[in-house]
């Protein structure tokens, strides 16, 4: 590798530009064309095939953001290049730092080559350390920038996000279909009566009666109140005596006017 080239790296970072547009619109023009299969796909009824593509489309609008975000990084580069070309350090400095680690980080997860040709010019600039401190680590480095780390992280979408784009894309091309509803799995029970030692119900019928006709439940109420009047009854404790009311205080003497100022700022004095 030929030591640091001003100009070539300032030709780098434009030629990187114009492919990460280039790029994004090829990306937007086949995401268009996807969302119309898939809702080709939903007037057919194959509604799971349809989840499949939309994860895939959805997995794409992330690179998409990701292209951008370097865009915006590689044009900091092209604003800033004179303070890129003049540090001499192992480190960016502070107001290109980001940029310079976004790029060194990300590169290699892309498919552009202008791009990774930028990559290796400025770990070649900050050396070996540097270059090594960003490698792809789990967790990522500090120094990248967390808007990068979100874009470049991998999962499977959640089934309300995919319900959520799929439904969006159905009613964009005039497609009847809306996400099922989720099922618990678990349904109410209904309550089971209460039963009687002899095994019938307490309230079986409403009437109270029993399966003899007895009316067993005014008998239990009739023995709940016999027992009440036969248990004594308790003496509440008298009641202590009301402390006595302390005497009027005398009204104070009305002050002047000149004697309240007096009293306002000795009060001020011992605020401080």
């Amino acid at each position: 590798m030929p030591p640091w080239n001003g100009p070539r790296a300032k030709v780098q970072i434009r030629l990187s530009i114009q492919r990460l547009r280039t790029l994004q619109e090829k990306k937007l023009a086949l995401a268009k064309a996807a969302r119309r299969d898939i809702a080709d796909l939903v007037t057919k009824g194959r509604v799971e095939t349809a989840r499949l593509r939309v994860e895939g489309l959805i997995q794409d609008d992330i690179y998409v953001e990701l292209l951008e975000l370097l865009e915006l990084y590689a044009e900091k580069l092209q604003a800033r290049f004179n303070l890129l070309d003049a540090s001499t350090g192992t480190e960016p400095e502070p107001s290109v730092s980001d940029a310079v680690c976004a790029i060194v980080y990300a590169a290699p997860r892309t498919e552009l080559k202008e791009l990774q040709v930028l990559r290796e010019i400025l770990m070649h600039k900050y050396g070996r350390n540097f270059s090594l401190a960003l490698l792809i680590t789990d967790p990522p480095p500090e120094s990248v920038p967390p808007r990068i780390v979100s874009k470049l992280s991998l999962y499977t979408p959640s089934k309300d996000l995919v319900d959520a784009y799929l439904g969006e894309i159905a009613r964009g091309y005039g497609v009847n279909w809306t996400p099922e509803p989720h099922t618990s799995d678990e349904k109410d029970e209904p309550l089971e009566p209460l039963k009687r030692d002899d095994g019938g119900d307490v309230a079986g019928d409403g009437s109270g009666k029993g399966d003899d006709g007895g009316d067993k439940l005014v008998e239990g109420k009739d023995d709940e109140a016999k027992n009440k009047k036969e248990s004594p009854v308790k003496v509440a404790p008298a009641p202590t005596p009301a402390p006595a009311p302390n005497p009027p205080v005398e009204k104070e003497k009305k002050l002047t006017e000149e004697e309240e100022l007096a009293l306002r700022f000795d009060r001020l004095k011992n605020l401080r």
